[in-house]
């Protein structure tokens, strides 16, 4: 088991200033402040890094920035994924992965394959890629889901493909993939929601977008859920509980940096066409981070 990924790990924000352009300090921060506070390994440029509005530069500045900040501490992943199979090779390919432990490359959206189309896409990506893979799947976002089949398949069939990333929220799928899966492959969870029942249901844990800003508390319960300790583990997920719901209620991830914003560790800036938190919004989160 590559137990690097067991745990919580963090699709980490990429904060901005008023003028839109990358806050390097306060990303550096947030880095430190997930090492200090039990978070297992960050993952950067992912939809919640608002990687899709990052030009090739941008993308480069940020990972130099959490490589610096990390300083070897934590693993790293790094998002390279898309609907166009050969940009992506051609990206592991000229990207420099000395640093990165495992690539996550999210199911092709928009283009819809069938399943024998999602199979052949990670079968290239697998070939190409010089490290660790985990699937995402995120069928809300990409309008087409990765079946268990398809991922037990993919598991089944390449060595470098170590973990997926479920992000459906389906708990029947969770459940066939943890009954189903090889031994050593990782089922993490991607919906924050069902993070703790995933876990105690056999799966690896979690890749969290609020487990950045309470990671004392997060990472905490997903290590009682791995240690089968639900009561413990549910005590902390109820006391998160109503966060997670706000910060998934407009869009991510303009939650999560009204969260940060409370907290004071970067402001509430994203890049169109998303938006920040509504007024209304951001008062339902401020009045719970200062009685948390």
């Amino acid at each position: 088991m590559n137990s690097k990924f067991v745990g919580t790990g963090v699709a980490l924000v990429t904060p901005f200033n008023p003028d839109l352009s990358i806050d390097h300090k306060a990303l550096s921060n947030i880095v430190k402040y997930n090492i200090e506070n039990g978070t297992e390994y960050l993952v950067i440029c992912g939809t919640t890094g608002e990687s899709v509005t990052l030009t090739k530069q941008e993308k480069k500045e940020v990972i130099a920035t959490i490589i610096e900040a990390n300083q070897g501490k934590l693993p790293l992943v790094l998002g390279i994924g898309g609907n166009n199979t050969a940009a992506i090779i051609d990206e592991i390919k000229s990207t420099d992965l000395s640093q990165i432990d495992a690539i996550l490359s999210v199911s092709p959206y928009y283009s819809k394959p069938t399943q024998e189309g999602i199979y052949q896409h990670f079968k290239a990506i697998s070939e190409a890629s010089p490290i660790d893979i985990i699937l995402y799947n995120v069928p809300g976002r990409t309008s087409k889901n990765i079946e268990a089949k398809t991922t037990l398949r993919l598991a089944n069939d390449f060595k470098n493909v170590v973990a997926v990333k479920e992000a459906g929220n389906n708990m029947a799928q969770y459940l066939e993939l943890i009954k189903n899966k090889p031994d050593g492959f990782l089922i993490i969870s991607g919906d924050d929601d069902l993070a703790l029942g995933v876990t105690l249901a056999g799966g690896a844990g979690v890749i969290s977008v609020i487990g950045q800003a309470f990671p004392k508390e997060f990472s905490e319960m997903i290590r009682l859920g791995l240690q089968g300790n639900a009561k413990e583990a549910y005590k902390l997920h109820f006391k998160l509980m109503d966060v997670i719901g706000y910060i998934f209620e407009e869009n991510n991830p303009a939650g999560i940096k009204s969260v940060f914003e409370a907290l004071n560790l970067c402001q509430d800036t994203v890049r169109l066409p998303l938006v920040p938190a509504s007024k209304a919004l951001k008062q339902k989160i401020e009045r719970f981070v200062n009685n948390f």
